[in-house]
């Protein structure tokens, strides 16, 4: 078996807990390892911290199955796959109102680098490390064992793929290879998503829990859908009873589909669908008619800490034209899905734009990601999506 050796002083994270290690962390590699070979990891003494698979390209050499010698093996994989399936059990997923959820999340689930999203009778997922594509034959069945899909699609990302060495997803990789859409409800709505849209595994299910709690907020407002992809938020407030909801986005695909989607769902009456910058909108909509209830759920601005103040600045502007385009006393909904900006810094990023638009932002509630996108609690990384809901008032009112 191959060591992976870390230097002193950077041993106190793996041994919390933590799954990730650092290339700085890193002292020597023994034993010559592949990519995608299990390695031991070891602290200077010599004691076994744990063990994972290798990727002697990425900037996380090591991610950790285990804190301790087992081998990561099939016995170990059936057993992660079987515990990440009785939490979603016990969380009530799947229902009657929603068969789409998230059945592996990566490091929440003990299975680093690994993501499998089921949508009904599809299965997707993304094998992000060289360890994980190794063993794909081994997760495969494991995903038929245990939810029994029509077809299991490869989502694997081009950018995942290029930095560890591997192939990118390539569509149906078991099962009906005619598929070509995704065809599964959330919160009651039904949805028919082609596999050409590209977005994470073909959507975004971390934000389920707080589209419920939309629906809640939106009676009697008026609505503004930024960044709406598919329309998700738009179509929970005018089921919520919002008064008008306009849904913004750049893609004409997505506002197409967002389109489809409303009329699916016999909501297209109360939905205006626009294909426009969501920054512009959101700029238009404070010169003209500001809405009661602005969701605002930006793609990832900081991919990593190095990034961080350039992020945090291109926050602070969307929360400004987000905060314009919300009437005084309205309530803004300001989302993060980038894991290096965390709940302060995002705060932080409304509270500047707010004061630039001279206005004034009170916090109301904060959410993260639903619970079948869970978290270790000895990896503040896992917790990337953030979203603050905020009402939105004259700065001297």
């Amino acid at each position: 078996m191959a060591r992976v050796l870390l230097k002193p002083g950077h041993v106190r994270p793996v041994y919390s807990g933590h799954p990730w290690v650092f290339q700085q962390a890193v002292a020597k590699v023994e034993g010559g390892p592949a990519a995608g070979d299990e390695v031991t990891v070891v602290e200077p003494q010599g004691r076994v911290l744990g063990r994972g698979f290798y990727s002697p390209t990425s900037a996380i050499p090591v991610r950790l199955f285990t804190h301790d010698d087992r081998p990561v093996d099939a016995s170990l994989f059936r057993g992660r796959f079987q515990r990440a399936l009785a939490l979603r059990s016990m969380l009530g997923l799947p229902n009657a109102s929603t068969n789409a959820y998230r059945l592996v999340h990566g490091e929440g689930d003990g299975l680093p680098g690994l993501i499998v999203d089921v949508f009904g009778e599809v299965a997707a997922v993304q094998l992000n490390t060289s360890g994980i594509k190794r063993r794909e034959g081994l997760i495969f069945d494991a995903i038929h064992e245990l939810v029994s899909p029509k077809a299991i699609i490869d989502r694997t990302s081009e950018t995942a793929a290029r930095m560890e060495g591997v192939l990118a997803g390539t569509g149906v990789v078991r099962g009906d290879v005619s598929l070509d859409s995704l065809r599964f409800r959330e919160l009651g709505f039904e949805y028919d998503l082609p596999l050409s849209m590209g977005q994470k595994t073909g959507y975004y299910l971390d934000q389920r829990e707080l589209r419920a709690r939309i629906e809640r907020l939106a009676k009697g407002r008026t609505v503004l859908d930024a960044y709406a992809f598919v329309g998700s938020f738009g179509l929970a407030a005018a089921r919520g009873g919002a008064t008008r909801v306009r849904v913004v986005d750049q893609s004409a695909i997505a506002v197409e589909l967002a389109a489809e989607t409303a009329r699916k769902n016999g909501l297209h009456e109360r939905m205006e669908m626009v294909k426009m910058d969501a920054v512009a909108a959101m700029e238009s909509a404070a010169n003209h008619e500001p809405f009661d209830l602005v969701l605002c759920d930006p793609p990832k601005l900081a991919p990593s800490r190095a990034k961080l103040d350039a992020a945090l600045n291109a926050y602070r502007k969307v929360a400004r034209a987000a905060c314009r385009a919300t009437k005084p006393g309205g309530i803004l909904v300001l989302s993060s899905c980038s894991s290096a900006v965390n709940f302060h810094e995002l705060v932080r990023a409304l509270a500047h734009g707010a004061r630039d638009a001279n206005l004034r932002a009170t916090v109301l509630e904060e959410q993260i990601q639903a619970p079948d996108h869970p978290v270790p609690a000895a990896f503040p990384e896992g917790l990337y999506l953030k979203s603050v809901i905020a009402r939105i008032d004259l700065a001297h009112d």
